[in-house]
């Protein structure tokens, strides 16, 4: 594999694979995550991983940050963070799989990150369902939690700022939709539970 490092010999290339069900925004939430780090004039790619999967069946979606430019095309084993948008979706799928040691995990749960047992990993919780329904953020009457748990993301990593998540949102959506997913994001952000 190659790695890519700047001139202070730190690895530039983040990946983050996203675990969810079908119809969660998966794929939204990885093309939403490239936007707003492309905003900030960093290098990335995002794209899917899933066959004939229905809806609410186990999904993959996969989202590269670098400062410089991606020479990789496959699918990420070893990501620097994993994002699960689906408070459950550990219990069916190891989504520690190939997780980098010192890797970080942001969930969608109720639970603090002390309370979900994840072989020692660092984790970072936030309601992105409860944020969510306080909204109204809803589609086909199911929550969506692929904006929110963006915020969060920004905030248990800094990889990339609230601020460009926001834009990457308000610039997919406008009017109102954009301002509510916006909203969302910035909510989870203050929510967000670190676990370290």
């Amino acid at each position: 594999m190659t790695l890519l490092f700047s001139t202070e010999g730190r690895n530039v290339l983040k990946e983050i694979r996203i675990h969810g069900r079908g119809g969660q925004g998966s794929v939204t939430a990885a093309q939403l995550l490239a936007h707003a780090a492309f905003i900030e004039s960093k290098w990335v790619q995002a794209f899917p991983y899933f066959g004939a999967e229905r809806r609410g069946a186990p999904v993959k979606a996969f989202a590269r940050i670098s400062d410089a430019p991606i020479l990789l095309h496959s699918q990420i084993y070893n990501p620097d963070y994993i994002i699960a948008l689906d408070p459950n979706i550990y219990e069916i799928v190891d989504v520690t799989e190939g997780l980098k040691k010192d890797g970080t995990i942001i969930m969608n749960t109720t639970k603090k990150p002390e309370a979900i047992d994840l072989k020692g990993r660092r984790i970072a919780t936030v309601d992105a369902t409860g944020v969510a329904l306080e909204l109204g953020l809803l589609v086909a009457g199911l929550p969506v939690v692929n904006t929110s748990i963006l915020g969060a993301f920004a905030k248990a990593t800094g990889e990339v700022k609230l601020e460009s998540i926001l834009k990457a949102i308000k610039e997919t959506w406008s009017g109102s939709t954009g301002e509510k997913n916006a909203n969302a994001a910035e909510l989870a952000y203050k929510r967000l539970i670190k676990g370290w």
